[in-house]
């Protein structure tokens, strides 16, 4: 089981950890793109209502991915899954 567990454990730290971070980046950069485009076209309302949207996208796609973020924690607590330093 401990095999498991350190595989499971190299697993998140590996692969699952650069991936949240990488998604979260984009994430954070649909969001500011958002607000460039918001700010930008201020005086057109359609290209407004645009970045106003990829704001929103921003925002759920960073809420989604935190939550996997803490549901991943949470299961690796509640199964006893070490992250190998």
């Amino acid at each position: 089981m401990n095999e498991v567990n350190n595989f499971l454990g190299k697993v998140r730290t590996e692969i699952v950890n650069p991936m949240i971070t990488l998604l979260a980046l984009a994430a954070f950069v649909v969001f500011v793109w958002g607000v460039v485009e918001f700010i930008r076209n201020s005086a057109d309302a359609e290209k407004r209502s645009v970045g106003q949207k990829h704001m929103i996208w921003g925002i759920i796609g960073l809420t989604i991915i935190f939550g996997a973020q803490a549901i991943i924690a949470l299961l690796a607590g509640m199964f006893g899954i070490t992250v190998p330093k």
